[in-house]
């Protein structure tokens, strides 16, 4: 989104600037795409010279188009597949996380949906020596229980410390401070990270709900509006910074009970792929580590399909890998 400015073009003076945000008219996207007669009598400026604006900035800003072929020849050379640790999560999501796109976790209360982002933190990390931004928005992040799993795939202390930190953990308890915690991930702290060893191949934020769902009563559009704002974050650093981005959501009910992810139909459009997590309940046991998890979206496998997973995977001793499970490109 480019913001309109004195001198972006000839015409464009501080004096216009000042009318069009007067009339609602902030960026290039929203003069382009305004009607321009209209907006003319509300600026008092001639229809004229607002249309001959309005070309060059069409021909400044509009994309040259590109070629399929070109689209997957990038594709090829940025995207990077990362392994959660997890063998039958990555069956499930093709081979594991994608870079570039927004992957979600949904599920009830208990259905390990943190636990799955501590273990893939811890992976990502120890495994691949790859760097992690883990955004914590219930509290519910560990420092212990990181530590934990780490011992459980290595018994070098100083292997261990070095995992630990390669997660970099920001905490915030809402909408304002989750947009902010973002942008300064997109201003610089991505960047700044990756200094000193091993690039952020991955940020986490476990829950978007958490912080989304208060916003979205009362005040509708304004909720909806701070909503899209994280939507449109989330995958701008998925793609401008060859990530894969994991987030966390709750489920509602619909009109004939099935579980759905919850945040609505405009946030549906946001992860690449979801995955529903559900617990598997065993008579006599109060508590059970096994999973349910069910690609509910793709675009790469057939939606529905189902695997069975135990919690306690990346707490225990890490058997020889198969071959398959490492960055790949």
């Amino acid at each position: 989104m480019v913001v309109l400015r004195a001198g972006v073009c000839p015409g464009l003076d501080e004096e216009l600037i000042g009318d069009l945000r007067t009339a609602c008219i902030s960026t290039v996207e929203d003069l382009v795409s305004s009607d321009i007669e209209e907006l003319a009598q509300k600026c008092s400026v001639s229809y004229k010279a607002l249309f001959a604006i309005r070309r060059v900035l069409l021909a400044q800003h509009t994309a040259f188009p590109v070629s399929g072929a070109d689209l997957y020849d990038e594709l090829l050379s940025s995207t990077a597949i990362l392994g959660t640790g997890n063998p039958s999560l990555d069956k499930l999501l093709d081979s594991g996380l994608y870079t570039g796109e927004v992957t979600e976790l949904t599920g009830g209360p208990g259905s390990g949906k943190s636990q799955v982002c501590f273990g893939v933190a811890v992976h990502i990390s120890q495994h691949l020596k790859q760097r992690v931004m883990y955004i914590d928005t219930t509290g519910g992040l560990s420092a212990v229980r990181l530590l934990q799993m780490l011992k459980a795939k290595s018994s070098n202390m100083e292997e261990q410390m070095e995992a630990l930190q390669r997660i970099h953990t920001f905490r915030v308890f809402d909408i304002f401070s989750l947009l902010s915690c973002v942008h300064s991930l997109r201003g610089g702290v991505l960047q700044q990270a990756s200094v000193g060893g091993g690039s952020v191949k991955a940020v986490i934020v476990d829950s978007v709900a958490a912080v989304i769902s208060p916003i979205m009563g009362g005040k509708q559009h304004e909720g909806m509006s701070l909503m899209m704002q994280v939507a449109g974050a989330l995958k701008t650093i998925a793609k401008d910074f060859n990530v894969a981005v994991l987030v966390t959501n709750h489920v509602t009910r619909g009109d004939n009970g099935e579980l759905k992810a919850g945040l609505g139909l405009s946030w549906s459009h946001v992860p690449r792929t979801r995955v529903l997590l559900q617990r598997i309940e065993r008579p006599g046991l109060s508590h059970c580590s096994l999973r349910t998890a069910t690609l509910v979206k793709s675009s790469r496998q057939p939606c529905h399909l189902k695997e069975q997973f135990d919690l306690e995977l990346w707490s225990r001793c890490e058997e020889r890998p198969s071959g398959k499970r490492k960055l790949e490109h």
